[in-house]
């Protein structure tokens, strides 16, 4: 099995957006009407929003590579690039986004292992993320990683109120 990660920078930009789109729709298109999905993807994903998302200097996405093909990707946050107010000494996992055909190979937990060297290479006490609270699968291998529920906030998706739970996970130094 060759696995291999790589920093993308705004010349991925297409396959990030493809990869984006297929993951959070072949995950959630059975969970939503497809008017809400197709607005949500719309926003989120629009070439100019992931540029934006891209250049932010306390954001960074890494495409996960499996048998040299992009099976998916992780995007993490600090400081004021975080989605919630977590405090300075927190590492935010805003997306690990695996595509079906890649999943059930331990990638998941391998972006979350980089996550973590991340959030240790800037000395952050904590790794946090949200995670819809219908999406069991998810919660599961996050209490499984040694995440805690420690709260909870909204997500829309298109006009409808999500709740997504924030899970937190402390690190040793």
């Amino acid at each position: 099995m060759t696995v291999n990660i790589k920093l993308c920078t705004l010349e991925d930009l297409q396959t990030l957006q493809e990869v984006s789109i297929e993951t959070f729709y072949d995950t959630f298109k059975d969970q939503n009407s497809p008017e809400n999905m197709n607005t949500y993807l719309e926003k989120a994903f629009n070439l100019k929003q992931l540029e934006k998302e891209l250049s932010n200097k306390g954001s960074q996405y890494y495409f996960v590579y499996f048998q040299n093909e992009v099976a998916g990707y992780l995007k993490v946050n600090i400081g004021d690039a975080q989605s919630e107010e977590m405090g300075d000494d927190s590492l935010e996992i805003e997306r690990i986004y695996i595509k079906k055909s890649f999943q059930k190979h331990g990638l998941g937990k391998y972006l979350l292992n980089k996550a973590m060297d991340i959030a240790m290479e800037y000395n952050k006490k904590k790794i946090w993320l949200g995670v819809w609270e219908k999406n069991e699968n998810a919660i599961a291998f996050y209490n499984k990683m040694g995440f805690v529920q420690t709260g909870a906030h909204s997500f829309y998706m298109g006009d409808e109120e999500q709740i997504d739970y924030i899970m937190t996970k402390t690190l040793a130094n």
